[in-house]
């Protein structure tokens, strides 16, 4: 069903777009009404408006909290014309063939800290009930709430002789209520901010790209922004290469929170395969990093993800490329840099301006059966007054910077996880399995692969620590810990047999540390 556009209601807080829009409306013979700053924008860009007061016979009231809340607005967005004629030209009402509408900037206040009095200020009321209204009757009133949408109205009216189709009507109110609910979403995270368990919650999210498949490729998938602007993923520019893919993107963001969590005093570098780190180092410079990161599975890292805590420069550029690589993620790249990876065209760069500061906003989702598991991010942080060392031996200064270091990297692999680091690189990582003891027998087999690839005497283990995400159950693990040649080792503790392990530990000569906290990553 077509229905000519004769009349429209612009009532827009984001003005992009609007005198461009004005006019193209005005142009095809369209009578414009209009309320408050967008009527003043659109007598500025020189359009005749009919302002909404006008309309309704009521001027705004309670500082402009009130102005569209009318039945000559409401009756002429929801009445059936097949239906209410009689009561539409009874009251005197002219209907509405579209409204523009958008919404009260409540998420950008949100994010820029503003006060809660100015917060509640941007909870628009009038706009969600016009879009609602109009979405409703979209049998005859066309609906646009994004200026992204500007080209495709206009397009649409000159197919169809100034008028809308009913599919065309259709796409937009899915858009539009996708829109309220996205912003009543909002709404409710920041007045449940304080509550840990509201009674409902909601999250929303925009399309950032479609995806070729999901996990496999008998999977759909798209990938959405949650509408933060911290650097990340979904916030990066991408330089070159093909399109992401859905594991591309999921490891590339488990590459950037580990390589964020690290110190940023120092050059850092983190290799990610299949969700966990396969290599993650500091050094003095970012080329030297990286390279120790690589050396601790140089096997796993090919096809990996790359995340950098510095500017890409040259040098670092031309080991990374050196190997297939799938995605580097960094806050920046040289031009030179920038000319080594043009060489590698399947190489996608993603550059994020910088690394995200604090603890990530909202909550963490993951999907069950029938539900959700919703909960906050794991942003525990390891203070000195956590610490309590429990065996005879204490940890020098050297052994407990690795075990800071260990058990940072931890908490970015999956579980049960093992870490082995020695002056600032890992040098075994066992990650994912059943139980600790096979996580701890495969992190020293890495670490003597490596010690043999690398022409070393002895494994790579030799002198090491050892970072356990939760507690050993049983000695076992932490005898595997001393055969591999750690010296050190770092865990929550509070197993019903810690002073068995303890003993263990002081038998083996080895210094361990209790945190008190645990990492598990599932």
């Amino acid at each position: 069903m077509h229905v000519p556009l004769k009349r429209a209601l612009l009532s827009v807080s984001d003005k992009t777009g609007l005198a461009d829009l004005g006019r193209a409306l005005a142009a095809r013979g369209v009578a414009l009404i209009s309320t408050g700053g967008t009527a003043r924008a659109l007598r500025d860009a020189g359009l005749d408006v009919t302002d909404v007061a006008d309309v309704t016979g009521h001027p705004e009231i309670m500082d402009g909290r009130v102005k569209t809340l009318h039945p000559r607005i409401h009756g002429a967005l929801l009445g059936l014309r097949d239906v209410h004629a009689g009561e539409i030209a009874e009251l005197g009402i002219e209907p509405i063939d579209l409204a523009v509408v958008n919404l009260y900037p409540f998420e950008a206040a949100v994010a820029r800290g503003a006060d809660p009095a100015e917060v509640v200020e941007n909870i628009d009321i009038g706009g969600p009930a016009m879009i609602r209204a109009a979405a409703k009757n979209h049998r005859w009133t066309a609906l646009v709430t994004d200026p992204q949408d500007y080209d495709a109205l206009l397009a649409e009216l000159d197919a169809n002789d100034g008028a809308t189709t009913l599919g065309f009507r259709t796409t937009l109110a899915a858009t539009a209520y996708g829109r309220t609910a996205a912003y009543d979403a909002a709404v409710a995270a920041w007045m449940s901010r304080d509550d840990p368990a509201p009674r409902r919650v909601a999250t929303a999210a925009t399309l950032r790209q479609p995806l070729r498949y999901g996990e496999n490729p008998h999977q759909g998938a798209a990938f959405y922004s949650d509408g933060t602007d911290a650097p990340g993923v979904a916030t990066a520019t991408q330089h070159q290469g093909k399109a992401l893919s859905y594991n591309n993107i999921a490891d590339t963001d488990a590459a950037f929170a580990a390589i964020a969590d690290l110190p940023r005093d120092v050059p850092a570098a983190v290799i990610v395969k299949h969700a966990n780190p396969c290599g993650v180092a500091v050094g003095n410079t970012l080329a030297g990093a990286y390279g120790r990161a690589y050396d601790c599975d140089r096997t796993s890292a090919f096809g990996g993800i790359v995340a950098l805590n510095r500017t890409l420069d040259a040098e670092t550029a031309e080991a990374i490329a050196s190997i297939f690589t799938e995605v580097v993620i960094v806050p920046d790249a040289t031009d030179d840099a920038r000319a080594v990876f043009a060489a590698k065209p399947n190489l996608r760069l993603l550059t994020t301006g910088g690394l995200p500061g604090g603890a990530p906003a909202g909550r963490a989702w993951t999907q069950v059966s029938g539900g959700w598991l919703v909960g906050d991010p794991d942003t525990a942080k390891l203070s000195d007054d956590a610490l309590r060392v429990v065996t005879k031996r204490r940890p020098d200064a050297a052994q407990m910077a690795d075990l800071r270091f260990a058990w940072t990297v931890a908490k970015h692999v999956k579980s049960n996880a093992i870490v082995y680091a020695k002056d600032g690189a890992t040098v075994g990582i066992g990650a994912g399995q059943m139980n600790r003891l096979d996580s701890s027998r495969i992190a020293a087999l890495k670490a003597a692969e490596m010690g043999d690839l690398l022409g070393l005497p002895h494994t790579a283990a030799r002198g090491s620590v050892l970072a356990s995400d939760a507690f050993f159950p049983f000695p076992d693990g932490l005898l595997a810990a001393a055969e591999a040649g750690a010296k050190a080792v770092i865990q929550p503790g509070g197993s019903m047999r810690d002073a068995d392990v303890i003993a263990a530990a002081d038998d083996a000569g080895l210094a361990m540390v209790f945190t008190g906290q645990r990492h598990f990553r599932h």
